[in-house]
């Protein structure tokens, strides 16, 4: 059998979207234009079909810029026996209509990948006769079981994480043990555009390549997805240490990349691991520039004085909000007043910094947004996401939400995220939850332009800009609070 597996094409509006390789799943917006995530599980299951003799290609639509169209004649040039694609709520539609054609134009199996049941159900497939089997949560290796399985022409239908057809009846299996993390190859990169995928929090050097050191996270933010769809709960798995840097060196040292960026939910758990990290790579003698997504509050002088000497360059935090009482409520488990002290000791050691914040919460209004844009001007890192709540069906947050009546469309093409939102909150339309997204870059920007003017020039000439632009009343005002805030010119400076 020939097996094909894909990231496909996702367009909508003149916007690409970003699918496999992302926690959110997403139409960009041009804050976000050159973002490429790696499709790691796609590049995961195509080294574990490799690794076991099985005939598998992948195929990223996304990174190729490949439309809809070109990829169905690429497809139907390939015939494969077994087709398979992630997918996504808010691409879930437009995904259903290309497996529809594939199966017209091929008669291959066709698989789906989807983190929760809560998004596809035995329904699903009842409804979509052309789509054979889906799998949930981590699938890679549902996804080798299944392949070792049609290959010997044996029932799949008690395969854990599997739902499908067996002999034109419908089964539903419940999902399977996570794997252990050291038993997955590294993932396929042979098969893919790899000088393509950008995600370089800092600017670190390109060609930059994307890597995961760990899976899962022990916190569990109500929102957030992953943790809850694909690992089913407050599971995290570390690799070895040695195989990190083994996977890091080799990727510099054969393919020329010239820094690594680790997209993990959460880097960065656990002082003696970061310092045994550390160690590693000191042993090595790396001086590559590499980043991380992880928590704020979790670093320290000691552990990020150790990381920044093996080339550490750029940190992603994830803080969700300026006001700690939203925080607290989406059980993130995080002291704003922890995340202003380390965010400030990282940008004294020299590491640039990422913050994101989410637009939205429970408890959000109007003066907790315009509180969290001051926060993040006040922190002032290198760059920003400001991302409007999506409570993707299966989350805690879905769940509450719904219950509460917030939750305004059930339509699933429009959780996206970046430019609509599907709740409302006690004081808060969804249309307004939309321009607060807009507000918040429209400010950020403002303050990145002033704050340019302000190391640019002299204190004369900022006066004199200000005098011509304002008048006399709001630049004399403006001079005496700008002298009197110490505290503020301490951070933009």
């Amino acid at each position: 059998m020939k097996f094909l597996l894909a990231n496909l094409p996702w367009t909508s509006g003149g916007r690409t979207g970003v699918r496999a390789g992302s926690r959110w799943p997403h139409l960009k917006i041009n804050e976000e234009e050159d973002y490429l995530p790696f499709p790691f599980f796609v590049a995961y299951a195509n080294s574990l079909l490799k690794k076991n003799r099985i005939t598998v290609r992948a195929i990223d639509a996304i990174s190729g810029n490949i439309s809809d169209y070109e990829f169905i004649n690429l497809v139907r040039k390939d015939m494969p026996d077994f087709f398979f694609a992630e997918t996504s709520a808010p691409s879930l539609k437009k995904d259903i209509e290309l497996f529809r054609e594939i199966k017209f134009e091929t008669k291959c199996l066709i698989a789906v990948a989807c983190p929760s049941m809560e998004i596809i159900d035995e329904q699903f497939l009842i409804e979509n006769e052309f789509v054979d089997y889906v799998l949930f949560g981590e699938y890679e290796f549902t996804l080798l079981e299944l392949a070792k399985c049609l290959i010997a022409k044996k029932n799949p239908s008690k395969i854990k994480g599997l739902a499908g057809r067996y002999k034109k009846k419908i089964f539903a299996n419940k999902g399977r043990p996570l794997a252990r993390i050291d038993d997955f190859p590294w993932p396929d990169r042979e098969d893919l555009p790899i000088y393509k995928y950008y995600d370089c929090p800092g600017s670190i050097p390109v060609p930059s390549v994307q890597m995961i050191a760990t899976r899962g996270c022990p916190f569990l933010c109500t929102f957030c997805a992953w943790p809850q769809l694909v690992y089913g709960g407050r599971n995290y798995r570390a690799r070895s240490i040695k195989d990190v840097a083994d996977e890091m060196e080799y990727l510099v040292k054969e393919k020329g990349f010239k820094s690594v960026s680790f997209d993990d939910d959460t880097f960065n758990i656990g002082k003696d691991r970061m310092m045994k990290f550390a160690e590693e790579l000191k042993k090595r003698e790396w001086k590559i520039p590499w980043a991380f997504m992880g928590r704020a509050d979790l670093v320290d002088a000691e552990m990020l004085g150790e990381l920044r000497g093996t080339g550490l360059s750029a940190v992603k935090y994830g803080v969700e909000s300026g006001v700690q009482e939203i925080v607290d409520a989406a059980q993130k488990n995080l002291s704003l007043k922890k995340v202003t002290e380390n965010v400030m000791l990282t940008k004294k050691l020299g590491i640039k910094v990422h913050l994101t914040f989410t637009l939205g919460l429970p408890g959000e209004t109007k003066e907790t947004i315009k509180k969290t844009v001051r926060y993040a001007l006040f922190l002032d890192p290198e760059s920003v996401q400001f991302s409007i709540m999506t409570p993707f069906p299966g989350t805690k947050l879905y769940s509450q939400l719904k219950s509460e009546g917030k939750i305004i469309s059930d339509r699933l093409e429009e959780y996206d995220g970046n430019t609509k939102s599907v709740i409302s909150t006690s004081t808060l339309s969804s249309e307004e939850l939309a321009a607060a997204q807009k507000y918040a870059y429209k400010i950020w920007h403002e303050f990145k332009v002033r704050k340019k003017r302000y190391l640019n020039n002299s204190p004369a000439q900022l006066f004199f800009d200000c005098l011509r632009e304002h008048g006399p009343a709001y630049t004399l005002r403006h001079a005496y609070n700008y002298v009197r805030n110490k505290e503020f010119r301490k951070y933009i400076s």
